[in-house]
């Protein structure tokens, strides 16, 4: 799911930080293999640790869980080889620059404050998840599922301690945080790989028919979760990273491939991350089901805690926290960076390592209060929910608007700061899906696809209109 963690670090990595406002020359274009490792490594990280424990809390099947995973995935790989890959070989632009020119400035400052701010609770799970594995020597309590608040002064302490230190490091800038991150992500995915099969060895299983069986044939979903169905896991995963592939965050990525062909790296990140280690995580959490604590919380009508530091310290012993930690932190580092930079765009006076101080503030607050994590799977929808349609404005431009007599990039030629078609179609397509969630009980993944489509048709028929 990282996929917003390690999305810089790359960029910066590649290029320098370099092209910003210019395509990228063909002397720095790169073949498959600089984004083959990039994938594996950022989409095997913290919330992982959360998102896999979290499927088993909603009842799932192991036919919904596993094909559900198998097809979601497939579609997200696809989403990023067929749009976004195609767009950005194509312009080689960022998606800032890019929704510049469409959008106007002004709007696009918008749209990074809707960024920066989810990006600040996105990093304060983060710091969540790492806060359960340091707090395993202090005898922490720790949060459960169905929690909202602080549940005492130690978790206060830890979580203020983690937020000050990833700030502080992320306040420094990318060099640090790119390294740290390019050593650490082989040893988190390993971490999930060995902690998988410890855990296989521990719920005694000896065959394929027995590994089904820890989901069977689904469940009653755990206290203050819903029932996930085959369709709630595959539409659920192909938007886990809806803002990175059909909302474009990874034209910024993209912009350096040789060829649209690069866009299949992404089932790297999909099936390292999102398949094995998604389902490495939960079969920690099934292992911590079978412990008294856990049936004494059931059978009293309880949530069992979904706390990745112990869960992973039951497998793997000390490996299991230093693995919990790094991967909260190679998350949380650039994800504070990103929602800095982003800050940056409406503050352009404030120096980036204020302003990444602040976010580094804003997701140690969040990160007081464990429903971020523990409410990871609603959380991610909504973030891909909310920033997915922006990415329509870009892909029905390219693909359809020479059809409908489009003028391209229309913000940049006529002068503007705010096109309006653009408002108006993101707008409408975002809270008029989001009532019918709403209103009418509708998982809200499941109208993420009608809410970009929505927002792809309005803004051709606005701009029609307007340019016309």
């Amino acid at each position: 799911m990282s996929q917003i963690s390690n999305e810089q670090v790359v960029i910066e990595k590649i290029a320098g930080g370099e092209f910003e406002r210019t395509p990228v020359p063909q002397s720095k274009w790169k073949g498959w293999k600089n984004f083959l490792g990039m994938y594996a490594g950022e989409h095997a990280a913290g919330t992982e640790f959360v998102i896999g424990p979290l499927f088993l809390t909603t009842g799932v099947s192991a036919f919904d869980l596993i094909i559900g995973l198998l097809l979601g995935n497939f579609l997200a790989v696809l989403s990023w080889r067929f749009l976004t890959a195609e767009i950005a070989v194509k312009y080689r632009l960022t998606l800032y620059y890019h929704l510049e020119k469409i959008c106007g400035k002004k709007l696009v400052i918008l749209y990074n404050l809707a960024n920066g701010i989810l990006f600040c609770f996105l990093a304060g799970s983060m710091i969540t998840i790492s806060a359960t594995a340091v707090g395993i020597p202090f005898n922490m309590e720790m949060p459960k599922l169905t929690d909202t608040m602080p549940n005492g002064p130690t978790w206060v302490i830890i979580v203020l301690l983690i937020g000050i230190v990833i700030s502080l490091i992320a306040a420094k800038g990318y060099e640090t945080v790119s390294k740290a991150a390019n050593w650490m992500s082989p040893i988190i995915v390993l971490a999930f790989l060995v902690s998988g099969i410890v855990a296989l060895n521990q719920l005694e299983i000896n065959s394929f028919s027995e590994f089904w069986a820890i989901w069977g044939e689904g469940s009653e979903p755990f206290p203050g979760q819903i029932k996930y169905t085959f369709w709630h896991v595959a539409i659920w995963s192909w938007f886990a990273n809806a803002a990175m592939h059909i909302g474009m965050s990874d034209l910024s990525v993209f912009r350096f491939a040789k060829k649209p062909n690069v866009g299949w790296t992404t089932a790297a990140g999909m099936y390292v991350g999102h398949f094995m280690a998604w389902i490495a995580a939960a079969l920690l959490y099934a292992v911590y089901l079978n412990s008294a604590e856990a049936q004494t919380m059931l059978a009293n009508g309880e949530a069992p805690t979904v706390a990745p530091g112990p869960l992973a310290y039951n497998a793997i012993g000390f490996f299991g926290i230093i693995a919990v930690v790094l991967a909260g932190w190679t998350t949380a580092n650039p994800t504070i960076y990103r929602a800095g930079l982003a800050f940056q765009a409406i503050l352009p006076k404030t120096s980036t390592f204020w302003v990444t101080i602040l976010a580094g503030s804003f997701a140690t607050i969040a990160g007081l209060f464990p429903a971020f994590a523990m409410k990871l799977l609603d959380f991610v929808a909504l973030y891909g929910f909310i920033l997915a349609p922006v990415g329509a404005i870009i892909v029905f431009e390219y693909f359809f608007g020479a059809k409908w007599n489009h003028i391209p990039f229309y913000a940049e030629k006529k002068n503007l700061a705010v096109n309006t078609s653009v408002l108006a179609a993101w707008a409408i397509s975002a809270i008029g899906c989001y009532l019918i969630s709403v209103n009418f009980g509708i998982f809200l993944s499941f109208v993420t696809l009608p809410a970009w489509i929505l927002c792809g048709l309005l803004f051709l028929w606005f701009s029609k209109l307007q340019q016309k």
